[in-house]
């Protein structure tokens, strides 16, 4: 009997606990079943409408959407500090830091415009009509008046506290930018308040991963009150947004990287996809892009051949700056909730949108479920309701390892080209690793 019982005990201890990803997911079918059965089977009156809708469902719904609100600028303005931060240590590299900062923040624009361009093409809105039950105290916001040069000139902040406080993120990303990058210069002269941001971007990490433990319950109340008002016209809606951001992804991946790979470099994309594939693979499982960054310094010199001089800063900095999966999402998510809510997105308004996503994916921490947090404030620069990012929460985990694996094969690839623009890749290497026996690169 002991040793059954110490048999029990060690299989209860070698239990993983349910994950936060399952949970929201169960959250997300549990709303969904609980919402439709509100709408099919219980009879319009004070208790459903009242009490269980418009009541718990919608405070506990909102009081969530709140707390993510609530993250937004102090999470994003940290970040970008702290990023910045390290791209001003680019000085230290000349030029590599340069063409490395540049092709980040090109593909970043160009995973946007595809994520905007795939999104319109499937349309992943259209037949959801979410107006009816958008919250009566959500108003949008027009951009018409606006044109382009304001737009460009509204970057620029006449009072940044201003800006922070109304959560004008281009302002707050602008400003943050600025701070990271003398931070950086000055070094040691200003050590302490380097710390303080490092520090306070800590603890906004350490937050956000508390409100998302919250989170299945948020998505279960929020997902039941949207079935409650739409029944089953919402799935087919939520199937095309997630095959519309796996195309968006896949072309990003396979058609802009590689292509970018092989008239760069001349090097064999297929070859490098196959020596790659073990790092995307651990991103995809993981779902976090800083911890592939010692998978993927070794794989580059084990297999690609690159000199760990410059994998050793572009695939760091890539882990801060680079999130082009991100983007893709991002993208696809604003116009699926522009349709879904009727609302007509112009030219200013898609351009805004590349603009924002591409400077917030300097400051998308390399965690699962970040993206999220920085979506709100993509859809708030063109004024959208943040309650639609509810329905793709749930769903969100798989497309967050999609998008991840497709994050780190674009670090890898910018080194790779920056490293044989500088003559650091030994194509020999490259070339012949196929054909050498698996390669041990977990060191």
């Amino acid at each position: 009997m002991d040793k059954r019982q110490e048999k029990k005990t060690e299989q209860t201890k070698t239990k993983k606990p349910m994950g936060l990803t399952t949970k929201i997911f169960i959250g997300l079918i549990a709303g969904a079943v609980f919402g439709v059965i509100l709408n099919y089977l219980v009879p319009a009156g004070a208790v459903k409408d009242d009490i269980i809708v418009n009541g718990i469902l919608y405070v506990v719904g909102q009081g969530f959407i709140r707390l993510m609100q609530m993250l937004v600028v102090p999470l994003v303005f940290c970040s970008l500090v702290c990023g910045s931060m390290s791209i001003g240590d680019t000085k230290k590299l000349g030029s590599v830091g340069v063409k490395t900062l540049l092709f980040y923040l090109a593909t970043t624009a160009l995973a946007i415009s595809v994520a905007l361009s795939v999104g319109n093409l499937i349309d992943p809105g259209l037949g959801l009509d979410m107006s009816s039950i958008q919250a009566a105290s959500t108003t949008v916001a027009t951009t018409e008046a606006t044109n382009f040069a304001d737009t460009l000139l509204n970057i620029i902040p006449t009072n940044i506290f201003n800006g922070l406080a109304e959560g004008t993120m281009l302002q707050v990303i602008f400003f943050a930018l600025i701070v990271g990058i003398i931070l950086a210069k000055l070094g040691e002269r200003v050590e302490t308040v380097g710390n303080f941001f490092t520090q306070f971007n800590d603890v906004m990490m350490e937050m956000t991963m508390m409100v998302m433990k919250v989170a299945p319950i948020g998505v279960f109340c929020l997902i039941a009150k949207t079935f409650a008002g739409i029944g089953f016209s919402a799935f087919v809606p939520m199937l095309k947004y997630m095959f519309a951001v796996l195309l968006a992804l896949a072309i990003q991946c396979f058609v802009v990287y590689l292509g970018l790979l092989k008239v760069f470099t001349g090097l064999n994309p297929i070859i490098f996809i196959k020596n790659f594939f073990p790092v995307m693979a651990f991103a995809f499982s993981t779902a976090t892009s800083n911890a592939t960054i010692p998978l993927s310094i070794d794989t580059l010199a084990a297999k690609m051949g690159v000199s760990k001089k410059i994998s050793s800063f572009t695939i760091p900095l890539g882990a801060t700056i680079n999130m082009d999966g991100t983007a893709i999402m991002q993208g696809v998510a604003v116009v699926f909730a522009a349709q879904a809510y009727g609302i007509h997105l112009g030219m200013v308004d898609y351009l805004t949108v590349i603009g924002t996503a591409t400077l917030a994916s300097i400051g998308t921490a390399g965690v699962p479920g970040v993206g999220l947090i920085t979506l709100t404030m993509v859809f708030n620069s063109v004024g959208l309701p943040v309650e639609a990012i509810a329905l793709i929460m749930g769903i969100d985990r798989i497309l967050d390892m999609t998008r991840t694996a497709v994050n780190i094969t674009g670090d890898a690839v910018c080194t790779t080209i920056v490293a044989s623009i500088n003559k650091a890749v030994d194509r020999d290497v490259f070339n012949t690793s196929r054909q050498k026996k698996a390669v041990e690169i977990d060191r």
